[in-house]
C-alpha cells in the first residue's frame, strides 16, 4: 500500500433479526441475533491474520457488538464513530420495501422518488447523498491522520456502499446495484486515488453458505 493511503477494512455488522426479511433498519438499535455473534467470531478469526491498527465502530448495538468481538484478538481498542451511522430511515424504519410501497400510492411515489433522487431525503429521515457525504468525510479525516494505516471499520450496508461508490466515483444512483451481505469484509486503499481491494467477502463465514447462494437454489 502507498504510504498516502489509508486501508480501510470495511465490515457490516453480524445478523439482525430484521436483516432476514430485508427490513429498512437504520437508527433502530437491534442487538445481535446467536448466528450475527458467530458471525462476528468468524470476522475476528479471520481479521486476527492482519496487523490493525485500529477499530472503528458506528454507535449501534450490532455494529458495536461485532467490534467488540473483532478487537478483542487485535488487541485494540474500539473507538465509537458517529458518521459511521447507517442511513437514518425515518418513517420507513423496521418496514420492508414491499411494506411501504404497497401501504399507498403516495408512498409507491416516495419510494421511487428516492430511489431515483439521491439527494432526496426519506420522510423524516435521510438522504443517500448526506450519508455519503459523512462517511467520505470520515475517511478523509483517517487518511490525513493516519496514512500507512490499517483500519476496522465496523458500519452498515448503506454506509459501505456508499464509500465503496465514492471510491470508484460511481454515482449514488448505482446504490442498488450492490449488495453486502451481514458480517462481510470489503477493502479499500483511501487517499487522492482511492483503489478498491475486496468486495462482499464472505469465505470466512463459509462461501458456500452465503444467503444469495441459498437463495439461487
Amino acid at each position: 500500500m502507498e504510504s498516502d493511503r489509508v486501508r480501510l477494512v470495511l465490515v457490516r455488522h453480524g445478523e439482525v433479526a430484521a436483516n432476514r426479511n430485508y427490513r429498512y433498519l437504520g437508527r433502530r438499535d437491534d442487538a445481535l441475533t446467536g448466528v450475527g455473534r458467530r458471525q462476528a467470531e468468524a470476522l475476528s478469526r479471520v481479521l486476527s491474520e492482519l496487523t490493525v491498527d485500529a477499530v472503528l465502530s458506528s454507535p449501534l448495538r450490532r455494529a458495536s457488538e461485532t467490534a467488540e468481538i473483532i478487537a478483542g484478538p487485535a488487541g485494540v481498542p474500539v473507538d465509537i464513530e458517529p458518521r459511521l451511522l447507517e442511513l437514518d430511515f425515518g418513517d420507513w424504519e423496521g418496514r420492508t420495501r414491499a411494506e411501504v410501497v404497497g401501504s399507498s400510492d403516495e408512498d409507491r411515489r416516495r419510494v421511487e422518488a428516492w430511489e431515483a433522487d439521491p439527494t432526496r431525503a426519506i420522510p423524516g429521515g435521510e438522504s443517500l447523498a448526506s450519508l455519503q457525504s459523512r462517511v467520505v468525510e470520515l475517511a478523509n479525516d483517517l487518511g490525513r491522520r493516519r496514512p500507512g494505516s490499517t483500519l476496522v471499520l465496523v458500519s452498515h450496508m448503506g454506509a459501505i456502499k456508499t464509500l465503496l461508490l465514492a471510491a470508484l466515483n460511481l454515482p449514488l444512483t448505482s446504490a442498488a446495484r450492490i449488495f453486502l451481505d451481514p458480517a462481510t469484509i470489503s477493502v479499500v486503499d483511501w487517499g487522492s486515488a482511492p483503489v478498491v481491494r475486496l468486495v462482499n467477502s464472505h469465505g470466512h463465514l463459509g462461501f458456500t453458505r452465503a444467503r444469495w447462494l441459498e437463495e439461487d437454489r
